[in-house]
């Protein structure tokens, strides 16, 4: 039986001597999800074609993975504090293999959508015992470096992704076609299970409260509740259902929030659940968003010494709340949020939107995609390692100028589309503006959380970190229920007019996002 080792050690303690091979193992196994967040773009035209999917059943290929995870992220994290990572890992291991082999074998929409749905799930139980994980097992430098680590594998990951999506793809290995890009993550599962069982050994927070499972199923639904509608409405003729189940989701959400608190002044808690493990997940074009990967605020507070969150009054672990209501309430926190939730809406909009037009209104291969969209990429690529230096001189100008950017780089992109006729455009006239927009990427995601949490007292970070996950990837549910819907709305025109169409929800978000940053903390948190 392995030995328990909790965020806290007793003084003197030697460190796991396996930490770092138990590090690689965990690292190969986050590196399954942070691929899967961009390579499954490139396939969705195919897998249309393949599977005669309808156009909300190409929406909800996307969306159906990160409302999964979305609405899993937080509790997983609290859960393997509480009850040990090892465990935890070892099942969103195992069940984020099983169902890439669903998604891979898949015979109809419905089962391919209800298989990436478990994914989602799985990969949210399995990144945040990773980062909790890290931190328990490294201290001191060690720490930093293993972070520093986990951030260059997923800045390439995505970059990779991208790449790998289109050349499995294109390959059509034994006749699988776009099928690879799910399968090739069944023989990466079986051996990190097997690693994990001899490597991992058992870490948890000595302190830990209670998970708020059943609120967690309350988000969960409501999260579900409010994109249904946004991905179905058109097809369905937008039914007054659809805006009824939207304005219940709303209510579900904000009515979890206010019970939180309600409950947390109750009994006198005042403070946040640790939400820290739920960060560091990936954006589209390679730059890390997230306190862990980015060493930010959210990773101090442990070594500080700060009392459990969620605590009852009376000294026993309570239950610790999903939303921090003492979070947001500071207006640099909610704002912050708002632009991580359109920053995101109007990524992954795109990179769908951009997929079926590259492909199915230009001809592109898949493996030509990929490689075009690389080009975004190198952009994050080029600002990333600059964008925290330059954020805690100047804060907030480095976040506006980096959304600026993106919507700049995106408009690029637009007129280019706009003014093609319905022939292969080529790829440079495009690439510049793709690069563009993947700079201003590099300066808004990287340095967000670290900038908002200058904001945030030490004892609010690490759930604060968490809720920045969740925003994400419900933004990118949201962006492509909305922007999806624009632009099937207006396919029958042409694809180059349906792109042409939802361009300007992908631009506007990103200038609005600029505005909001004016908001934010003048710097950042050195």
């Amino acid at each position: 039986m392995s030995t328990t080792l909790t965020e806290s050690p007793p003084a003197g303690a030697q460190p796991y001597p396996r930490r770092w091979a138990a590090a690689a193992v965990m690292m190969i196994a986050a590196l399954m999800d942070l691929l899967d967040v961009t390579i499954v773009n490139v396939a969705i035209p195919s897998v249309g074609r393949d599977l005669h999917a309808s156009q909300s059943d190409l929406q909800w290929l996307v969306s159906a993975y990160l409302l999964g995870f979305a609405a899993t992220l937080i509790v997983s994290g609290h859960l393997g504090d509480r009850f040990g990572r090892r465990g935890l890992f070892l099942a969103g291991v195992a069940g984020f293999g099983l169902a890439s082999l669903a998604c891979g074998i898949a015979q109809t929409p419905g089962q391919l959508i209800a298989a990436r749905a478990v994914q989602g799930v799985t990969a949210a139980v399995l990144v945040p015992q990773v980062l909790g994980a890290f931190r328990t097992m490294f201290h001191g430098k060690e720490r930093g470096a293993a972070f520093g680590m986990y951030g260059a594998v997923a800045g390439f990951a995505s970059a990779i992704g991208l790449l790998a999506g289109g050349l499995l793809t294109d390959a059509d290995l034994f006749g699988w076609g776009w099928r690879s890009v799910f399968l090739v993550n069944v023989p990466v599962a079986v051996g990190t299970f097997a690693a994990g069982l001899v490597l991992v050994p058992a870490t948890k927070e000595r302190s830990a409260g209670r998970p708020d499972v059943l609120g967690s199923l309350v988000l969960a639904g409501g999260l579900v509740a409010v994109v249904l509608p946004l991905v179905q409405g058109r097809e369905n003729g937008w039914p007054v259902w659809g805006w009824v189940c939207m304005a219940g989701g709303v209510c579900a959400v904000v009515g979890l929030g206010v019970f939180e608190a309600w409950r947390g002044s109750r009994r006198g808690a005042g403070g946040v659940g640790d939400g820290r493990a739920t960060a560091g997940r990936m954006t589209e074009g390679g730059a890390t968003e997230g306190c862990a990967a980015a060493g930010c605020a959210a990773e101090r507070p442990a070594a500080e010494g700060r009392p459990a969150a969620g605590r009852a009054a009376a000294g026993r672990p309570g239950i610790v709340p999903l939303l921090p209501a003492r979070a947001f309430r500071l207006p640099a926190f909610s704002v912050g949020v708002l632009v991580q939730l359109l920053f995101s809406v109007g990524m992954q909009g795109f990179f769908l939107v951009f997929a079926l037009w590259l492909q199915g209104g230009q001809g592109y291969t898949p493996l030509q995609a990929g490689v075009l969209t690389v080009a975004f990429s190198a952009g994050a690529f080029l600002t990333a390692p600059v964008a925290d230096g330059l954020a805690v001189r100047c804060g907030r100008l480095v976040l506006g100028a980096g959304a600026l950017l993106m919507a700049g780089g995106f408009g690029w992109v637009w007129s280019g589309v706009d003014s093609a006729a319905a022939v292969h455009t080529g790829a440079w006239p495009l690439v510049p503006g793709l690069v563009l927009a993947g700079a201003g990427l590099g300066l808004l995601a990287v340095p967000l959380v670290n900038v908002v949490l200058s904001a945030v007292p030490g004892e609010l970070a690490g759930g604060a970190s968490g809720i920045f996950s969740t925003a994400q990837q419900f933004g990118g549910a949201v962006g492509a229920g909305i922007v999806g819907t624009v632009f099937f709305s207006h396919a029958d025109e042409g694809l180059g007019a349906a792109l042409g169409a939802a361009m300007p929800w992908v631009v506007g978000g990103f200038v609005v996002s600029a505005g909001l940053c004016g908001v934010l903390p003048r710097r950042g948190e050195g």
